[in-house]
């Protein structure tokens, strides 16, 4: 008699909730510079500074860390345009941190509020912007605000070392309330694509196929989630 394949439980679509306290900052090379600026007791240098660095390498975590420092508003970057009278009047924010920011390129009325507002803050305040590019790849219609955030004070996050890399590894597995063997995250480490943003979807599929199988995380299934998901051989397999 031939049974039909087991169902796997469908996983519910919860997001995990990260932890974004200082303390679950990992302080490495690739980061230290921006971390020390983040931190300064004086403040952003000149009030302004745009924190640039690829997916997933923690420019929202660092922002997060600053705006809890500096007291300072997390702006929604969609309603920029419509909040610009409450953030300029006179008891508006002091400190504003936008993610994002390079999305606001190409779009006459918030390039326009961008300039306002960074204009208001200018000597009275701070501003913290974060973005995947360079200011000088957003495409900015503006030249006075080209102008302005050219000459910001620019910090990058790095790509991570083997070390930051391990250590993220264990701490996305944390914040999901996953307990893993140690030789696991040296199994993935040699096997997966290198970066911060890798790091996180990784650890989500693997989150998500436990709960479908109703299994824990183990080498065997990192192996199978690995070669459907990042296409790549499984260097364990017996020729």
């Amino acid at each position: 008699m031939t049974h039909p394949p087991r169902a796997e439980q469908l996983p519910l679509d919860l997001p995990a909730d990260p932890a974004m306290g200082r303390a679950d900052f990992l302080r490495a090379p690739s980061n230290a510079l921006a971390l020390s600026a983040i931190e300064s007791p004086e403040g952003l240098p000149r009030g302004i500074a745009v924190l640039t660095g690829p997916a997933g390498s923690g420019k929202t975590h660092l922002a997060q860390i600053w705006a809890e420092r500096a007291g300072a508003l997390r702006q929604p970057l969609a309603s920029l345009a419509r909040d610009l009278p409450r953030l300029i009047a006179p008891s508006g924010p002091r400190a504003i941190a936008l993610d994002d920011a390079d999305r606001l390129a190409g779009d006459r009325a918030q390039e326009e509020a961008l300039f306002h507002l960074l204009n208001h803050l200018r000597g009275q305040g701070q501003i913290l912007l974060t973005s995947g590019r360079p200011v000088r790849d957003w495409g900015l219609a503006l030249p006075d605000l080209v102008s302005r955030l050219t000459a910001a004070t620019h910090l990058t996050l790095a790509e991570p070392d083997e070390a930051l890399l391990a250590a993220v590894l264990v701490k996305l597995f944390a914040d999901r309330q996953l307990t893993v063997d140690p030789s696991l995250i040296d199994y993935l480490l040699g096997r997966m694509e290198r970066s911060l943003g890798a790091a996180r979807r990784l650890v989500a599929d693997l989150d998500a196929r436990s709960i479908a199988r109703k299994r824990p995380v183990t080498r065997d299934l990192a192996r199978s989630v690995l070669a459907q998901t990042l296409d790549i051989e499984d260097r364990d397999a017996p020729s």
